[in-house]
Parts: C-alpha cells; sequence; structure tokens
C-alpha cells in the first residue's frame, strides 16, 4: 500500500442505509478532494408502503452523485444477497456499469437477478474469502465471513493509504449458525494485529436490544417440540433468504413424520442458489405442490414465503384461499418464525386475522422461542468495538435513533464516532471523523417498469389523487369566444351527492355553467385564465359540498370556423 500523499483524504458517504433500515449504497473515496477515486459497497432496496409510496413496486438510492462521477467509480461490492444490499443491483447497474464483486452464493443470486433483467451475467466477479485481496484504484478490498441470516455473509477490509477501515456488513455473533460460516474472534483479532483498525463502519440495528444474541442452533428443539405436537397440518413461515432457518424447519417436520413442500418463487430459488454454491448441504428431501396434494394433512408440513403478509406470497394467498390446491383449515397450525419488520404490521395482522377466521391455530414470534435475529445486539457491539479497537466508529444501517445511541455507546468506551446520514460525507483522515460536505441524497421508485425520482411528483400526484379524489371539467368553446353547450364534468374517487342529498356532479355542472354564462371575454379568449377560474368553482363547490378539494383537470376545446 502506498503511503499517503499530502492534501488528498479518505471519505466515507452514505446514500441509503444510514437513517433507515434498508435501501443500503455507501462511498468510500480517496484522493485529492474532489478528485477521489471511488468504490460502492451494497446498492439494496426498501420496500414501499400504501401510506407514503403507494403502487410503488421498490424503493433505491438516488444514485446521480454518482453517475455525475463516473469516471472515478473503481467498482461495486456486494456484502451478501439480502435484498436490501442486492436488490437495485439489477436495476441500477446499468447506469453504473462498473465490476461487480462478490462471494459465490451472493454472485449467484446476483447473476440470477441481472439475467431476468437482460444484463450481461459476467458484470459479477466472484471473490473467495480472506486473503483473496481485490485492488480498485487506491484501495485493496478483502472479504470476510461473518454470520448473518443468509449464507457467506462478508464484512469487508478495506485498505487505504489513510488506513485501514472495517466495513461490518450485517451480522451477528453466531458459532454455531446451521449454515454458513460461524463467526470467529480470532479472524478480526488477526485483522486487528495485522494494521491498526482506523474505523470501524458498524451495523446499528440492535443497538437497543440489551441481551447478548441467541444463536440459530438453539431454535432447533424448540421448533421440533412445537411440530410434533399439533394434529392438523403445519405452515410455516420465514424470509425465504434465510436457508438455514428453512433447514431447521425442514429438519424439524422430517423429525416429526411430515412430509415437506416449499411455496414460493423465492423461497425455491434461494434453496437452489445455495446448493449450487455449494453452502447448503442435506436438505431434507421435499415435493411439489402438485404430490403435497395426495398427502394426509396430518403428516403435511408447508415452509411459504410471506412472512411480512407481502399479498402475492404464498402466505397471503393461503390466507384469501386455496393456493396451488392446498388450502387450511381449522385445527392446523400457521407459524412466523420471523419477525415482522417495522411498517409491516398491518399486512401481517391482515394474515393473521384471515387465518384466525378460518379456525387457524398461529403462533407467532412473541418471547423469541422460534426465532432469532440476524443482526448484533448491543453487548455483541461491544465486543466488536473491543475486538477491533478501532480510532473511530461510524453506525450504519439504522433508523436515526440506532446511529445515535450507537455514537453513545462507542463514545462510553472512548472512541471516536458521529452521526452520519444518507447524504453526510465524512472525512475520516484526521483522528477524528468530520463532515466533509452535504449532499442531496434521494430516492428512486421502481414503479412498474419505470424509474422515478422521488422529486418528479408522480407519486407526490398519486397520493394527492389517492386523498383528495378527481374531477374532470370539459368545456366546448366557439371562435367568438362563446361556450357551446354547458361544461360537463366526471368525477372519480368522491361520494355521488353532497349535502341534502344533491348528486355532485349536478351541482357542479350548474355551477359551471352560471360562472361560464357570466364570464367575461377576456376570461374566455384566454386558456390559462378560464382554466384556472373553472377549477376554482370546483374547489369551492366540493368543499362546500363534500369538504374535499379533488385535484382538478380542464379540457378546453376551441373551435375554429377553418
Amino acid at each position: 500500500m502506498p503511503p499517503m500523499k499530502p492534501g488528498e483524504r479518505l471519505i466515507y458517504l452514505p446514500l441509503g442505509g444510514a437513517g433507515e433500515i434498508g435501501m443500503n449504497a455507501y462511498v468510500y473515496g480517496y484522493g485529492m478532494p474532489g478528485k477521489e477515486r471511488l468504490i460502492l459497497v451494497d446498492l439494496g432496496v426498501a420496500f414501499p408502503d400504501m401510506d407514503g409510496s403507494p403502487g410503488v413496486d421498490l424503493i433505491m438510492a438516488d444514485i446521480k452523485w454518482l453517475t455525475d462521477r463516473l469516471d472515478r467509480l473503481e467498482a461495486i461490492f456486494i456484502t451478501h444477497a439480502h435484498e436490501d444490499h442486492i436488490g437495485a443491483l439489477p436495476h441500477l447497474w446499468a447506469q453504473l456499469k462498473k465490476p461487480v464483486y462478490a462471494r459465490a452464493f451472493t454472485a449467484t443470486i446476483g447473476r440470477m437477478k441481472l439475467e431476468e433483467a437482460g444484463l450481461a451475467r459476467d458484470a459479477i466477479r466472484t471473490v473467495k474469502p480472506r486473503p483473496e485481496t481485490v485492488t480498485a484504484g487506491p484501495f485493496e478490498v478483502q472479504f470476510v465471513p461473518v454470520s448473518h441470516s443468509i449464507p457467506e455473509s462478508a464484512a469487508l477490509v478495506i485498505d487505504t493509504p489513510a488506513g485501514r477501515i472495517v466495513h461490518s456488513g450485517d451480522f451477528k455473533l453466531d458459532r454455531n449458525p446451521i449454515v454458513g460460516e460461524a463467526w470467529d474472534d480470532a479472524r478480526f483479532e488477526e485483522i486487528a494485529l495485522e494494521r491498526p483498525i482506523k474505523a470501524l463502519m458498524c451495523d446499528s440495528t440492535n443497538v437497543f436490544s440489551p441481551l447478548p444474541g441467541r444463536s440459530e442452533s438453539t431454535l432447533a428443539v424448540p421448533l421440533a417440540e412445537l411440530i410434533a405436537a399439533q394434529g392438523g397440518m403445519v405452515v410455516a413461515t420465514t424470509f425465504a433468504s434465510n436457508v438455514a432457518r428453512l433447514k431447521t424447519l425442514a429438519e424439524a417436520g422430517r423429525a416429526a413424520g411430515r412430509t415437506i413442500c416449499l411455496l414460493g418463487r423465492a423461497m425455491k430459488r434461494m434453496v437452489l442458489a445455495a446448493e449450487e454454491a455449494g453452502v447448503l448441504q442435506g436438505f431434507p428431501r421435499h415435493v411439489t405442490p402438485e404430490d403435497a396434494l395426495e398427502v394426509s394433512r396430518k403428516n403435511l408440513m408447508l415452509i411459504v414465503t410471506g412472512s411480512q403478509g407481502e399479498r402475492r406470497a404464498a402466505s397471503a394467498q393461503l390466507a384469501r384461499g386455496k393456493y396451488l390446491g392446498l388450502e387450511m383449515r381449522e385445527g392446523d397450525t400457521f407459524l412466523f418464525s420471523s419477525k415482522t419488520i417495522p411498517g409491516n404490521e398491518r399486512d401481517v395482522l391482515k394474515v393473521v386475522n384471515a387465518f384466525s377466521e378460518k379456525g387457524v391455530n398461529i403462533v407467532d414470534d412473541t418471547g423469541g422461542r422460534y426465532h432469532v435475529s440476524g443482526h448484533a445486539n448491543r453487548p455483541d457491539l461491544e465486543h466488536v468495538h473491543r475486538l477491533l479497537l478501532p480510532d473511530m466508529v461510524v453506525p450504519m444501517h439504522g433508523e436515526h435513533r440506532h446511529l445515535r445511541e450507537h455514537v453513545k455507546l462507542a463514545n462510553d468506551a472512548g472512541i471516536a464516532s458521529i452521526i452520519a446520514t444518507n447524504g453526510t460525507m465524512v472525512n475520516l483522515t484526521g483522528e477524528m471523523p468530520a463532515v466533509a460536505e452535504r449532499i442531496e441524497a434521494g430516492r428512486v421508485y421502481l414503479d412498474g417498469t419505470a424509474l422515478v425520482g422521488a422529486l418528479d411528483g408522480v407519486v407526490r400526484e398519486r397520493i394527492r389523487l389517492a386523498l383528495n379524489g378527481h374531477v374532470t371539467v370539459t368545456v366546448i368553446v366557439d371562435e367568438d369566444g362563446e361556450a357551446l353547450g354547458e361544461p360537463w364534468v366526471d368525477t372519480m374517487g368522491l361520494p355521488p351527492t353532497g349535502r341534502g342529498g344533491r348528486d355532485l356532479a349536478e351541482t357542479l355542472e350548474g355551477d359551471l355553467a352560471d360562472f361560464v354564462e357570466g364570464a367575461g371575454r377576456k376570461v374566455m379568449a384566454d386558456d390559462d385564465k378560464l382554466e384556472e377560474a373553472l377549477k376554482r368553482v370546483v374547489r369551492q363547490v366540493t368543499m362546500e359540498e363534500i369538504g374535499k378539494k379533488p385535484e382538478v383537470i380542464v379540457v378546453i376545446s376551441r373551435l375554429s370556423s377553418e
């Protein structure tokens, strides 16, 4: 590693994932200010809700800051295959077109995504864990195995002339994770002894959880006991990417003498990818949904997608009725072996209540008996701080409250720290992290097949339409500025009647006709003035009649004698 030159600096810039959970995208740069060579770590998605982003499919970080500096971007590194770290790759890679580095399992998932999007699979290059090193401009990057709730997760060791960075990725201290690699203290002690740690960029998700995290292996016995005690069909859901949990559930079902069936495309794809990458062996035999129909209910266990209440996933479809010929009945058991992500509570409750109406017994994660987190808890974070003894800690992967609490945790241990939310460029060069600049860190929506900027107004207009309804006014004007007939209206999303039971459309048309009849020639001759006046009439009338001001479109047709 060459020595640092005068005036050069090391910067960190989160574009997503800092101040929120999801949509992870972190930039590192080294060089003269404004000329730094750059790398990007992770390119993930967040998931929409009907309140803030109705109709949107996915939410991603706005990468305009990067695309404006493409000549300085060296490479992209993906820490693991969770959607909030890799999900934006097929949607945004075409704007970046830089080599992508990942471990085997993550690379397998990434190639599937690129292929589905019609992009080149060879954009992703498979990297073995440390000591293999990828050189990208002034950066030397190593993938360090960590335990998490998906196979082959990695922290990154990023060496620069200004010092060594450890980017933790998502991790937990699981020394017996069932599938995937165990956490190894010695591995990280060696990293810190080899070269002092300048900065630790660290997962903050569970900073408020006061007890040490539990191993995935602690679930095997309680899950086996639960499934063995059930009389009807058993259905369990968890995150499709949690391959270890899928295996634990399947083994528990087989131990209870049940035939296993996987339902959901994402789940089948994850198991296949894990087997292809060699990280999953000995997964219990499972049958197709067609074969499952021939198995008696008391001898059948389904493992299904939809732990977050997703409408199109198998769980929600089973809650609504039959799915691939399979259905739940009174006396069956549905198990949530997962945690509900904040914001998804309403969707999950819809599924729970639908099953309850069927007489299905519901078992959830209350008490933590049937689920463990994939993230490090507060004592685990303290342990990692002590292992690495970094000069500074920069919290990431968390809402603002998580970042703030993680800063306090580091400061209490005498470690310099800083809250760096999306768009905050941090200078890591000196002894203390310092804000160097703040940039606009926006969002991009995948809306159907189109990418839409958060500031483009599309979603904002959709929200206004949903809240306020819509009125279209049509008026025909001749070449002399006289209305031909009366204006007419079409309404959407509004009640049909107003005060006193009056027909809303008729009331609007009457008031609009009165206005047009009395309007002066200047107004009738000017499209802009006429449009604004008609909108004002509609909003006044609807406010009086139904207490709302809808969105209004005015269509003015002018007839010419030519």
